[in-house]
């Protein structure tokens, strides 16, 4: 019986680093509504990707690396990367059929749902939501899921082992 080929647990846990690393990058404050998910994006990837080894535990775990690298409220973005990749394991079947721009569509509405969930949670600590943001880092994250998508696979094929 044939194993799937594996991916090292190295070079996912590299690519979450290089999202972090990405996050943390400053922007110019008329550009901060268009930061794009880059976490989300690696997530929903992996998510895609490997959903044996790579689910709701890791969403929420890199949630709270993200609380705590943002200083936002512990457990704000675990809950919107723990629902993120609870969908991304619902529907990573059919999105792997679809073309790259269709799954840029499916991204848009996972993002949407994620920007939702910390939106709500900011909104309920009494904190200013920008309505901007709803959109914009979804629609960032649809047009950069492209490219997100053809170099973790390049990645992962390269790194694969059997």
């Amino acid at each position: 019986m044939d194993r799937p080929p594996v991916v090292p647990v190295g070079v996912i846990v590299a690519s979450f680093a290089a999202a972090f690393a990405l996050t943390a990058l400053p922007m110019a404050d008329w550009a901060a509504p268009w930061r794009p998910p880059w976490v989300t994006l690696v997530l929903l990837y992996w998510c895609f990707a490997v959903p044996e080894r790579v689910g709701v535990l890791v969403g929420w775990i890199c949630g709270l690396i993200l609380d705590v690298h943002l200083g936002t409220l512990v457990g704000q973005h675990a809950l919107g990367l723990g629902v993120v990749a609870w969908l991304a394991r619902r529907i990573y079947r059919r999105v792997r059929l679809l073309p790259l721009w269709q799954q840029g569509l499916s991204v848009f509405g996972v993002v949407m749902v994620d920007q939702l969930i910390v939106s709500w949670v900011t909104g309920m600590r009494g904190h200013p939501v920008d309505a901007l943001t709803h959109v914009s880092v979804p629609l960032a994250g649809a047009v950069l899921w492209p490219w997100i998508f053809l170099i973790l696979r390049r990645v992962r094929r390269r790194y694969q082992s059997e």
